[in-house]
């Protein structure tokens, strides 16, 4: 069964530590650029302390030495899986999962779940791109360098695990019911229909986090893909 990741989009600790509180059995959660500024690392431990797995979502795009300087802190901090934006390429991903060894999951960000089809193909310059053709593209050079996975909309799991095989991450944000809205993501789909194409990790947040009971939506979404 895919595990489900609970996004902790929000604004410190103490609001972070009291969702958690309301949603029983949550065992991955993720932490993204805005928490982890406010808190730093110290709310990790915090975390780690209560049990729970950590998916540090800071989308790493730089030179392969300063990423490889970054994973190496995550690992000792006790991070569980971390993201490396697939563009930044081969080296550096491969310095990446060097730092990590077998303690640290890499999954390398291909195009973001925000992007349309037009957008994409206006920020490559290429009037033919399509997201399906270039997250197939990143996500062999992501696999090739050494990623244990990647990270993809909904849409193209099916795709990816069809082309990777069955050893591969499929971490998939841009998780929707019909009835939620999209917001600023573009290629969405349920929980379910992501599990049925092969993702492993389902990172859902505001469904939950703007539901009027978190926990009944987070159960919804446990029940949905058993």
């Amino acid at each position: 069964m895919a595990e489900l990741v609970l996004a902790l989009d929000v604004a410190d600790r103490e609001a972070a530590l009291r969702l958690l509180d309301r949603i029983p059995g949550v065992g991955w959660v993720k932490l993204g650029s805005v928490l982890f500024t406010r808190t730093g690392p110290a709310l990790i431990a915090e975390l780690k302390a209560r049990g729970h797995q950590i998916f540090l979502d800071l989308k790493w795009h730089d030179i392969p030495n300063t990423v490889q300087g970054a994973v190496a802190q995550a690992r000792e901090v006790g991070v569980d899986m971390v993201t490396v934006h697939a563009l930044g390429g081969a080296a550096m991903i491969a310095a990446a999962k060097a730092a990590a060894g077998d303690r640290v999951q890499v999954v390398a960000v291909t195009v973001l779940t925000s992007h349309s089809t037009a957008e994409l193909a206006s920020l490559l310059g290429r009037p033919t791109a399509t997201p399906a053709d270039e997250v197939l593209r990143l996500a062999r050079l992501a696999r090739q360098a050494g990623a244990d996975g990647v990270v993809s909309s909904p849409l193209e799991t099916a795709l990816l695990r069809a082309d990777l095989g069955p050893g591969a991450l499929l971490v998939t944000p841009g998780i929707r019911s019909p009835t939620d809205p999209k917001g600023d993501q573009t290629r969405t789909a349920t929980a379910a229909e992501a599990a049925r194409a092969g993702s492993t990790h389902l990172v859902v947040g505001r469904p939950v986090l703007q539901a009027a009971d978190p926990a009944a939506a987070w159960a919804g979404l446990v029940e949905s893909i058993r």
